[in-house]
This record gives structure tokens, C-alpha cells and sequence, in this order.
């Protein structure tokens, strides 16, 4: 029987002692498809700081047997580079209305056992808690059905979060570039999904 799974939740500067443990997380799973990427523990803990800087930020973290074994990161968009809020405001919604919603990542072992809603449930309780988004929002990386490096046995997200009540959006796309595997720095789309948070209320 598996063990039991603790959740913690720690905002803006609490963070800070669970960068190294989450930058782990972010290098280990998104190593794999679909994201394919090499990425450095530096760049990690430095690309992570931006929620320990911001006051509203949020992580919430799996532990099992008292270690991490998932973490899920949302802050206000208005805290996010200019490139995550730029499909945003080319589509005329305030980015002072959206809470995003960064990575949810989770050891292959601990999947299935619920840990994926309570990442959800509990960065949509706190966004709605601050009282000021309309909005919950994430990226997702795109790929092409065809791409030959997909595994066979791949099962893409995307009923789990139509499910949660979001709906991709076509046309609110950014570009970014990441080290991926064996091919160099490659620069990657990936696609916004939305949801209301007056719809889950």
C-alpha cells in the first residue's frame, strides 16, 4: 500500500528554503516528453526566486515519508516576465485579473493518488482567497501529434484540465527557449488555458 501523502502550502518569502527542492522536481520531470528539457540547477533556482520575491506567490508541495515528491508554483501574472503576460493583454485581458499558475510537477511513483487536484485545489482556494483575480491560467507546451519521439504509452493532459474547468486558448501563445534534448537550444510554443474562477466558485 502506498504511503500517505502530506500537502504544504508556504507563500512569498516561506519559499525560499524549497527552491533547491523544486528546481530537482522541475530538472527530473521535465526531462521527459513533453518538455525534453536540459536544464541547470543554477538557472533553476534563479528562475524560481521570482516566487520567493513575490509576497502573493504560492507553492504547494507533496510530501511522502518527508520527502518532496511533487510542488505546483502559482503567483500573480502581473509578477511573471513580459512574455507571459503579453498574449494577455494582446487579447485585451487586464493581466491585474490573472492568476498563473507556473509548473505542476510529480514523481512518476506518486502519480494517481489525487495529488494532481490537490495542486489545483489549492492554488485556485488561494487565488480566490486574495480576492482580486478573475482568472486562473497556465501554459502548456505544444508539440505535433506526429512528433516521433512521443512515447507510445503518452497520455496527454488535456481531459484532466478540461475537467478542471479549463479551456485552451488558441491564438494566446508565447514562444520560449529551453536546452532540449539532443537537439539544442530549441524555442518552444506553448499555449494558454483559462478558467473563471467565478465559474468554480
Amino acid at each position: 500500500m502506498p504511503s500517505p501523502y502530506n500537502i504544504g502550502l508556504f507563500r512569498g518569502p516561506q519559499i525560499t528554503p524549497w527552491l533547491d527542492d523544486v528546481a530537482r522536481l522541475r530538472l527530473s520531470v521535465f526531462k521527459a516528453w513533453p518538455y525534453l528539457y536540459e536544464g541547470d540547477a543554477a538557472y533553476e533556482r534563479d528562475y524560481l526566486a521570482a516566487y520567493a520575491d513575490s509576497k502573493d506567490s504560492l507553492f504547494v508541495l507533496a510530501f511522502v515519508d518527508g520527502q518532496v515528491v511533487g510542488a505546483s508554483t502559482g503567483l500573480p501574472l502581473g509578477d511573471e516576465t513580459p512574455a507571459f503576460r503579453k498574449p494577455f493583454l494582446d487579447q485585451q485581458i487586464p493581466v491585474e485579473s490573472v492568476f498563473y499558475f507556473g509548473e505542476s510537477v510529480l514523481l512518476p511513483e506518486s502519480r494517481g493518488r489525487g495529488i494532481g487536484h490537490a495542486f489545483f485545489d489549492q492554488r485556485e482556494a488561494h487565488a480566490r482567497a486574495l480576492g482580486r483575480f478573475q482568472w486562473t491560467a497556465f501554459c502548456a507546451v505544444d508539440r505535433d501529434d506526429d512528433d516521433p519521439r512521443r512515447p507510445f504509452d503518452h497520455r496527454p493532459n488535456d481531459a484532466f484540465w478540461h475537467k478542471r474547468g479549463y479551456q485552451r486558448r488558441p491564438g494566446m501563445t508565447m514562444h520560449l527557449p529551453w536546452e532540449e534534448t539532443g537537439q539544442g537550444e530549441v524555442i518552444h510554443p506553448l499555449t494558454f488555458w483559462l478558467r473563471s474562477l467565478e465559474a468554480s466558485a
